[in-house]
């Protein structure tokens, strides 16, 4: 062998065992307190669901829901709190609240609760509420991340003649799409705020593609981001006194004189005559012949409601 064959091969060498430290190196990266191991005695499991399941997309329509709920509570914590929070006549007005103070300061809602400060805020409810959601989602995305987000790659960097060492790939470190741990001096990817956690579990729960970054997420891992998808949802509607219920209203259909029920959910109320086909009320009927207002067409139901009041008088 000649010598700079020789030189070339104990490079190639030298190269070879810079990758094979630096990957050993790269699988130590995770916080070993964001892996979610299995529970004693059990075997981990290794099947995936095929994506999207239709736990991701359930997952996916609650952290929606958080997102475009966000706002709301945000402005609430400034709000003295109410029996019902937001009164349902209210709820655009907050929603332009939400939006003129997004205007006024742009990153005030991605910024993380933590991270900012709320000398007096007027109703502690809606502030526990979500520190308590945005805390949650931002240890859950952790776990994810552990569980599905490949190590940041390694590649060999010359360092004298036939030498090399294996330093971190910036273009892959600062890859967009990846989530960032926090550390003692940096939160990483939570300085983006609960907006962008949610987006970006959402990603995970649908495993929509992002190059060989992402792997498939073990079925148990779904199950838990759903889980805990579904209640930090319901905890910040029942915080705006937006959880779904249903009340029997006092007064009967004007049109026909049964009973009427009001359900609310997400922030969204219909009412419903059970009378059925029978009812001739001018609204749309639902899948079972029922009689269904929602929207603008409560506002004529309040106005024969309160029209057969008056002639009741």
């Amino acid at each position: 062998m000649s010598a700079a064959a020789h030189t070339y091969a104990e490079a190639m060498a030298t190269t070879v065992r810079a990758l094979a430290r630096a990957m050993g190196a790269a699988r130590n990266e995770r916080p070993d307190e964001y892996v979610l191991a299995p529970p004693p005695g059990a075997t981990a499991m290794t099947t995936t669901a095929p994506p999207p399941s239709a736990i991701g997309r359930r997952a996916a329509v609650d952290l929606a829901a958080i997102r475009e709920q966000w706002g709301d509570l945000l402005a609430a914590i400034e709000q003295p709190p109410a029996a019902e929070w937001p009164p349902r006549e209210q709820k655009g007005f907050l929603d332009q609240l939400a939006d003129d103070q997004g205007q006024d300061e742009p990153t005030l809602g991605r910024m993380p609760l933590v991270l900012r400060e709320h000398p007096a805020p007027l109703n502690l409810d809606a502030l526990d509420t979500a520190m308590r959601t945005e805390r949650e989602l931002f240890e859950l995305a952790d776990a994810v991340a552990a569980a599905v987000q490949r190590p940041v790659r390694r590649i060999p960097k010359p360092a004298g003649p036939g030498r090399y060492v294996a330093v971190v790939d910036g273009t892959d470190r600062n890859d967009p799409a990846r989530w960032h741990y926090p550390s003692a001096t940096d939160p990483g990817s939570r300085a983006y705020g609960l907006h962008w956690a949610a987006v970006w579990i959402e990603g995970r729960a649908l495993d929509e593609p992002a190059g060989d970054l992402f792997g498939p997420m073990p079925p148990r891992l779904a199950d838990e981001v759903a889980g805990v998808a579904r209640r930090c949802r319901e905890r910040v509607e029942r915080a705006l006194g937006r959880e779904q219920r249903t009340t029997d209203l006092d007064d009967p259909c004007p049109w026909c004189g049964g009973p009427l029920h009001a359900r609310t959910a997400g922030g969204e109320t219909a009412v419903t005559c059970s009378t059925g086909e029978g009812c001739g009320a001018p609204v749309l009927p639902d899948e079972r012949g029922r009689r269904v207002w929602q929207d603008a067409e409560l506002v004529g139901l309040w106005a024969a409601l309160d029209a057969a009041r008056r002639r009741g008088a």
